[in-house]
Parts: structure tokens; sequence; C-alpha cells
């Protein structure tokens, strides 16, 4: 694994300035992270340890746009990712998750009076936010994905009114105006967003009124807390609160809501459909981002480092270490820690991982019920907002070991 110096020199930013920013088109931004041979696929399933091991891999280097905040790796290349039924991203195996799910869906439900409307979802995945806002509104839902798998849904109740399309989304699929058209954990996928925003607005009119709602990663936190472990190739686009509005407002929305949700994770908006285009100057929040920017390659050089040692510690007083979560977050700790030799394994809740193998390093999922077998010393938790959930299992595994949450 091949880093940028965490000081980043003054001339490799200058090498790396004038790339414009998609976000609101500036020409100048600043290369400020550089991570190199990064495996481009964090969510696909493995059959074997050697297909996880020749993964394809790629670059990260975050640049900032100085212009309205917004972070995006310009080394993404689209060529090397792949969204397909190998894709497995679902959390809904998680109580936590899923009381969230509900949750954020019976405040849509509510707050926008969704009872027998049309609803559409861009990247719906597998489908589970659709097919429970059919359930709280018996509303009728089109879902499009290419990692959707529409077998998954048989025999769900309320799924008979949801449709799932496998396919990426194209303007035709949107023919008819939706009522309300959400797009979850998708836009920091996509790495032309304004283009993406504006092709969404250009199918949507004012009459209609359709309710639009986005939620993405909240980058201010992963800046804050220097939370490696959230950056990762196939995100591309990096949003705080002040980007994202200006992004929506840019192509002709207005924004009437944002929040930030999920333990400071998500962050989420809500915008309608205006003829208004407006873009806001001299936003103090982007000086404040600019400063996190500046700082982060120092600071998160220095968490890397304690979490290297925590591990390596840990595996050298011969503790077994496991990692309790599989998805791009692990994927992330362990390439970007290089501590492929000092992890045992790793576990999931979400038993259509088990037994596959982690996409760089080629670590086996096993269930979390193996974990009594194996014994651990440590387990360090992928995802401190299921540490609750996590240790009421091990504690039912009758396993007494460290907990370690990022």
């Amino acid at each position: 694994m091949n880093f940028a110096d965490p000081t980043l020199s003054a001339q490799a930013q200058g090498h790396a300035a004038g790339t414009a920013c998609p976000n609101c088109g500036a020409g100048d931004t600043r290369l400020f992270y550089r991570v190199e041979g990064v495996p481009t696929n964090s969510c696909l399933l493995f059959e074997t340890r050697e297909e996880a091991l020749g993964c394809k891999r790629g670059e990260i280097s975050l640049h900032f746009c100085g212009g309205c905040g917004f972070i995006f790796n310009a080394g993404f290349d689209p060529d090397q990712t792949e969204y397909s039924d190998r894709y497995e991203e679902t959390q809904g195996f998680s109580p936590t998750f899923s009381r969230f799910h509900r949750n954020l869906a019976v405040e849509l439900v509510e707050r926008h009076g969704l009872r027998g409307r049309e609803v559409m979802e861009i990247g719906c995945g597998k489908g589970e936010f659709l097919v429970l806002l059919s359930q709280l509104g018996e509303n009728r839902g089109v879902g499009v994905d290419p990692s959707a798998i529409p077998e998954r849904l048989e025999g769900v109740p309320g799924a008979e009114r949801v449709r799932l399309i496998p396919e990426y989304f194209e303007p035709g699929h949107c023919r008819e105006e939706p009522d309300f058209l959400c797009c979850k954990m998708t836009l920091e996928h996509i790495p032309d967003t304004a283009d993406f925003i504006a092709t969404i607005r250009a199918g949507l009119t004012e009459a209609n009124g359709t309710v639009v709602f986005f939620q993405v990663p909240e980058t201010y936190r992963i800046l804050q807390q220097c939370a490696f472990e959230d950056i990762y190739h196939e995100h591309c686009s990096y949003f705080t609160e002040t980007s994202l509005r200006r992004l929506f407002e840019g192509c002709g929305f207005k924004v009437t809501r944002t929040a930030v949700e999920y333990d400071d994770q998500y962050l989420t908006i809500e915008a309608l459909p205006s003829a208004a285009r407006s873009r806001r100057e001299d936003d103090p929040s982007v000086s404040e981002i600019a400063e996190l920017v500046r700082t982060f390659p120092e600071r998160v050089a220095a968490h890397r480092d304690h979490w290297r040692a925590l591990v390596r510690d840990a595996s050298a007083a011969g503790r077994r270490v496991v990692l309790w979560g599989s998805g791009s977050k692990a994927v992330s700790f362990l390439t970007s820690l290089g501590l492929a030799g000092e992890v045992d394994c790793v576990t999931d809740i979400n038993p259509n991982r088990h037994h596959h193998f982690m996409p760089g390093t080629g670590h086996r999922i096993v269930p979390p019920d193996d974990l009594a077998a194996i014994e651990p010393g440590l387990i360090v938790v992928m995802n401190r907002i299921y540490k609750e959930e996590i240790a009421d299992h091990v504690r039912n595994l009758g396993l007494t070991c460290d907990i370690a949450c990022l």
C-alpha cells in the first residue's frame, strides 16, 4: 500500500491543482489525501481467496474545492467498478439499522403524506426501503439498481406493489413523474454529481411537485474524526451540508430540509423542483472545512498509527484478532493499515456474506456464531453504532474479550 506523504508537499499539491470540481465547476481544486493500490470494489462477494486477492485495484486521490467545499476522488475509475448481483450492500440484518430504516420511512410517509402514491428509488439496492414505503402507506414503488435481485422480495408483504429494475438509472426509467423520488447512499458513487442531479431535475416539473429525498455519508464527521475507514475508491463524492445544498440549489431545486442522522454518519436533504437557480457565495462554513482539510493528512496519519499499533500489539501477544463488519469500512481498514497478517478473520451478521472472501486481503468472512470456536482476544468493530448490539451477541456466545470500536 502506497501513501502520499502525510504533509503532502506544496510541489505535489501544485501538480494536482486545476482539476475542475464536478459539483460547482470551479477550476481550481487541491489534492490533500492519496492512497494507492486499494480495491476498487469493496462490497463484491468473492468465491475464493485467490479471486479476492486478485481483485481490481485503483487509487484514492481526494481533492478539495475551495469554492463550494466539495471533496471528490479524482482517481476514481468507473471502468474498474462493478455493481451487479455480486454486490452485497444490505445492512438490513442488523436490528439497529432496521430500526433506523423503519423510523426514517415512517417519518417520510408522515411528513409528505405518502399514502397510495407513486414512489421511485434510484440506487435501491435490494429494495428494502421501497418495501417499507409500500407497507407503511400502500404506495407503489419502482426501484432501479444494477445490484437489485428481484427474487429476494418474493413473498415479502408489500413487495407485490414494488418493481425492481436491475439496471443503471437512465432518464427513460422515469417517464412519468413520481410523487416521491428518493436516492439513498448512491450519490457518493456518482462522479459527475452536477450532471446527475441536473438530469433528474430535467425530468421533473414544478407543477407536479415531486418531493426529492437524498441520503449520503456525512463528510464533516469523516474529516473531523479522521475516519479513514470511510474513504474508499468507489465513494468518489464526499458531501457536507454546504456542498450538498449548493449542488441542489444550483441545479434548480428549492431545499426544504437537511439533517444529520444515524450517529452523525448520514446527511439527508429534501427538495422540490424550482424555477429559481441560486448559488451561495462566501459561505463561512467552507473556510471551516478547508481548515479540516489542511490538517487532515497529519491527523489521519496519527490515527492510522494508533489502530495499526493496537492490532499488531494484540496479535504479537498471541491474541486472535477479529473484525466485526465485512463491508467497505473493513476493506478500507485492512488495506489502509496493511494488517492482512495480524487479523485472523472477519465476521458479519449478513448471511449472504458468509464464507466469501474480503477483497484485497482474502480474509474469510465467518458467521458470528463461529467465534465461539475461534475465541478472539480482540474484536474491532467497524462501526461504533453497533457496539451494544455486537456486545450482546458476544456475551450470548459466552466469550470474554476486548471490544474496540472505530
